[in-house]
C-alpha cells in the first residue's frame, strides 16, 4: 500500500509508541515507597492469585555501543559487573517476596536490556534459579529473552532452556554491512544462522527477530536482501520498528544523521517490508509485530486476547507486571513504577533494602479508561467510545482522519481502517487526554513515521 506524500507529512508528527498508558513523560510522579507497597499487594490480592505476575528484569551491559540504540545501557568489557549486579537483583526480588504472598504465582519472565546475554549462563542460572525456587511456577508460564547473536552461545541457550525458556529475541535490525557499520552493530548472517539453528536444535519453540526500518543507508534493495536472507531462516516471530531519532536524548544517533531516509522513503522502506513479509506467509498482528500463522501471537490476534505492555504484544494479559533492575518499570494495573536509571544508585537502595523508585504514576480512573480504549485500538482496531471523549477537538480531529481514510465511526465505535494502521499512534493520540491537557508543553517522542 502506498500513501501520498500529503498524508504522511500531515501526520508524521512526534506522538508516543503507546507501550503504556499514561507514557513515562506524562507521569504525575505521585508515588512513594509506601505507597508502592500497598498498591502491589493491593493488585496481588485483586489479580495475583488468579493470573500470577510476570517479570521483567533489565540487564543493561554491553560490550560496545550500538549508536542506533534508546535503550538504558552501560558499555564495559569488564564481566566482574556480573556478579553485584546479580545481587543486586536478587535483593530487589526479596523485597518483594517480603510483601507478597509465600511463593507468588509466576507467570512469565522476560529477560531485556542491554545485552542479556553479556551474563554468563551460571550468573543467569543463580539468579533465574532463585527467582524460581521462591516461586509458584504456573504450568502455563513463558519465558523469554533478548540474544545478540554475536555472544549467545550454545551454553546460554542449553542452560536458559532448562529452566524453561522456550522463546527467544535476536535483534538483528539490518543485515546490510553499510547499515551495520554505520550504526555500530556487525553480525555476519552466519552469526544469526548459528545461533537461530542452536535454538532450534536445544528445543527454542519460538524466535523473534528484531528488525528496523528507517536506518542510515537503508535503501528498497537493501530492505529486499535483508528479507532475502531472513526468509531462509524463517523465525515465528518478527517485530519490524521504526526507528526512533531522538539525538537529543541519545546523542550518538548524530553520527549518521545525514544518512537517514525521512518521510516517504521511510514509509515506502515498510511497505517493501510487509509486502516481502506477507509474501513469506507472516500476519500483521498489530504495530510493528508479524507472525506466522502457527503462532500463538496469531492466534491470540485471531481469538480476541491480544495483549500489549511495554516489551510489545504478548499472548499474556497478566495485569502485575513487575521490572527489577536499574530503569525497569513496573505496570501494576492500579499504579506504574521506574527504577532509578544509575546502576551504582540501584545497587546501594537495594542493599538497603529500599524499593529503587525514582518516579511513578497512580492512576486516575480515567487513566484506567483511557488506557483500556488505546489497548483496543492497538491490539483489536476498534473500541467503542463513551461521551467523555467527545470535546469539540477531538471531534474535529477524528472527522478530519475520517476524511483522510484513517478511520471510520459508527454508532460510537472507532475502527481503523486499513490506511490507518498506519498511523494508529496518531489515532491513539486523539483519546490521549493527557497529552491534550498538557499540549502547550513540549515532549521528546519519535516522529510516528
Amino acid at each position: 500500500m502506498t500513501f501520498s506524500t500529503e498524508l504522511i507529512r500531515k501526520y508524521d508528527v512526534a506522538v508516543p509508541r503507546y507501550t503504556s498508558y499514561p507514557t513515562v513523560p506524562l507521569w504525575e510522579n505521585n508515588l512513594d515507597e509506601l505507597t508502592w507497597k500497598k498498591k502491589v499487594q493491593k493488585a496481588y490480592r485483586d489479580f495475583g492469585h488468579e493470573e500470577g505476575i510476570q517479570l521483567y528484569i533489565h540487564l543493561p551491559y554491553c560490550e560496545s555501543l550500538c549508536t542506533y540504540c534508546g535503550c538504558n545501557k552501560r558499555i564495559t568489557k569488564n564481566h566482574d559487573t556480573e556478579k553485584p549486579y546479580i545481587t543486586a537483583l536478587i535483593q530487589e526480588w526479596e523485597q518483594y517476596l517480603s510483601i507478597l504472598p509465600d511463593k507468588p504465582k509466576l507467570a512469565g519472565i522476560h529477560l531485556g536490556g542491554g545485552t542479556p546475554t553479556f551474563f554468563s549462563p551460571e550468573n543467569l542460572f543463580e539468579l533465574l534459579n532463585y527467582i524460581q525456587k521462591t516461586s509458584a511456577v504456573l504450568p502455563d508460564a513463558e519465558f523469554s529473552f533478548e540474544g545478540h547473536p554475536n555472544n549467545t552461545t550454545f551454553e546460554h541457550l542449553v542452560t536458559l532452556r532448562l529452566l524453561g525458556f522456550a522463546r527467544v529475541s535476536y535483534g538483528i535490525q539490518d543485515f546490510s554491512h553499510k547499515v551495520q557499520e554505520a550504526i555500530h552493530r556487525i553480525q555476519p548472517f552466519e552469526k544469526v544462522k548459528k545461533a537461530t539453528e542452536n535454538a532450534r536444535l536445544v528445543g527454542y519453540d519460538a524466535i523473534n527477530f528484531d528488525l528496523i526500518y528507517g536506518l542510515p543507508h537503508q535503501t528498497v534493495e537493501s530492505i529486499e536482501e535483508t528479507f532475502k536472507l531472513v526468509a531462509k531462516l524463517k523465525p515465528e516471530r518478527i517485530a519490524f520498528y521504526s526507528y526512533a531519532h531522538v539525538p537529543s536524548v541519545f546523542p550518538a544517533q548524530k553520527s549518521f544523521e545525514s544518512f537517514l531516509p525521512l518521510k516517504e522513503e521511510k514509509r515506502l522502506l515498510y511497505e517493501t517490508g510487509k509486502k516481502l513479509l506477507n509474501d513469506m506467509g507472516y500476519h500483521e498482528i498489530g504495530m510493528d509485530h508479524f507472525a506466522l500463522k502457527e503462532d500463538a501471537l496469531f492466534q491470540a490476534k485471531e481469538n480476541g486476547t491480544l495483549h500489549r505492555n511495554f516489551m510489545g504484544y504478548t499472548t499474556q494479559s497478566s495485569k502485575i507486571l513487575l521490572g527489577l533492575g536499574n530503569s525497569a518499570i513496573s505496570d501494576i494495573h492500579y499504579a506504574y513504577a521506574q527504577n532509578t536509571k544509575d546502576i551504582d544508585l540501584y545497587k546501594e537502595q537495594t542493599n538497603l533494602n529500599h524499593f529503587p523508585l525514582s518516579r511513578g504514576h497512580l492512576m486516575s480512573l480515567e487513566d484506567i479508561k483511557t488506557r483500556q480504549t488505546i489497548l483496543e485500538l492497538i491490539c483489536k482496531g476498534e473500541t467503542k467510545i463513551g461521551g467523555s471523549v467527545w470535546n469539540m477537538d477531538t471531534i474535529n480531529q477524528i472527522t478530519e482522519m475520517q476524511k483522510d481514510g484513517l478511520l471510520d465511526v459508527k454508532n460510537g465505535v472507532v475502527t481503523v481502517l486499513e490506511v490507518g494502521k498506519a498511523f494508529i499512534r496518531n489515532i491513539c493520540s486523539l483519546f490521549d487526554h493527557r497529552m491534550r491537557a498538557q499540549k502547550a508543553k513540549k515532549y521528546v517522542f519519535s516522529k510516528a513515521i
